[in-house]
């Protein structure tokens, strides 16, 4: 067997390997490396192992890097999880070994969605919400509890709509993402990031949009298709319209695109057990997978020591960033947000 960094001719064989891949996700596709780079310069260093000239494992890094502390090996930054995928743990175990001596000394972070036969503790207690999905939106919303049903098809006799695409629904998605990460108390990634993500993944990508009768956008959202599993990134609803519940009607339209599109699984994504975003995506069915993320060096100690530290400084931050105008939330946002690794 033989590792070696993947250069952009062997993108075709990659993403070909990672679709027909059973663990394999839409983040571990060629494209958010591109994506990555193209928004915010960083470099990816994608590393894959052949046997008998046949790939035989895939792990996607990328080089992060923030001022006055270095670089580091991640994989993935800006999402739930990347990581290894591989014929067998022995290979996995080989691609991380690289990846760890590829980083020298430096950190490397691999979040997965699968435990690793060896390496550190992994270093969080968040989940990853996963529905497993029929056959058919028809299965789907017969099997969803009558209250749920409910609130699905309230803001359509409501008079809302909901337009799904591409590039064109971009700008439009972006207003209302970037509004609700200033209420969140979020630095909002950039726009250019988003356009790099829905450009580079083109086909695996779809863009929704959910109006109000008067024709005003009320909730946004993108997801990513991997051959088996959709996974949705970013979704925003703007709360002056939380009466009109398009939050619904846009997880619904995602939902019954992949159930009609034969995918197998939907990928809520992170949550923490217990939380209001954990109970929202559990009411769908979704149920909760372990998230293994694991550091070299072992800093797992410090990091706990300092976790309360952490979030006081955080909540701080955060109560701040809420009072602050959309557009100079927005300005100054996107201009941090990539130093921003989750």
């Amino acid at each position: 067997m033989q590792i070696r960094i993947a250069t952009t001719a062997d993108q075709p064989a990659w993403d070909e390997y990672v679709q027909n891949h059973s663990e394999g996700i839409a983040y571990q596709l060629f494209a958010w490396g591109q994506a990555v780079k193209q928004a915010y310069g960083l470099n990816s260093k994608n590393l894959l192992a052949e046997s008998s000239g046949a790939i035989c494992g895939v792990l996607p890094l990328v080089e992060f890097a923030v001022p006055l502390r270095g670089k580091s090996l991640i994989s993935l930054p800006y999402c739930d999880a990347g990581g290894v995928l591989a014929d067998s743990p022995e290979v996995a175990n080989d691609l991380v070994g690289f990846a760890v001596a590829e980083a020298a000394g430096a950190n490397c972070e691999i979040r997965s969605s699968v435990e690793l036969s060896s390496g550190p503790s992994n270093q969080t207690d968040k989940v990853r919400m996963l529905l497993e999905l029929p056959v058919g939106s028809e299965q789907l919303l017969a099997g969803l509890k009558s209250k749920l049903r409910s609130q699905v098809k309230k803001p359509i006799r409501d008079g809302l709509t909901v337009k799904m695409g591409g590039e064109e629904l971009v700008e439009i998605f972006y207003r209302v993402f970037a509004a609700n990460m200033r209420d969140l108390g979020s630095p909002v990634h950039s726009l250019l990031w988003i356009k790099s993500v829905v450009a580079c993944y083109a086909e695996n990508c779809r863009v929704a949009v959910v109006y109000t009768p008067e024709g005003e956008p009320a909730a946004a959202g993108i997801i990513l298709l991997h051959r088996q599993t959709v996974s949705i990134p970013w979704a925003s609803a703007l709360r002056e319209f939380n009466r009109l519940n398009p939050n619904m009607l846009l997880y619904w339209t995602f939902l019954q695109f992949a159930a009609d599109n034969g995918y197998r699984a939907f990928d809520f994504g992170r949550s923490t057990p217990g939380e209001g975003t954990y109970k929202f995506k559990q009411q769908w069915g979704a149920q909760p997978k372990p998230l293994f993320w694991y550091q070299w060096p072992d800093d797992g100690v410090v990091a706990e020591a300092g976790k309360t530290q952490k979030s006081s400084k955080r909540e701080l931050i955060a109560g701040i960033w809420q009072k602050l105008p959309v557009p100079l939330a927005t300005a100054v946002g996107s201009q941090v947000r990539k130093y921003i690794s989750l």
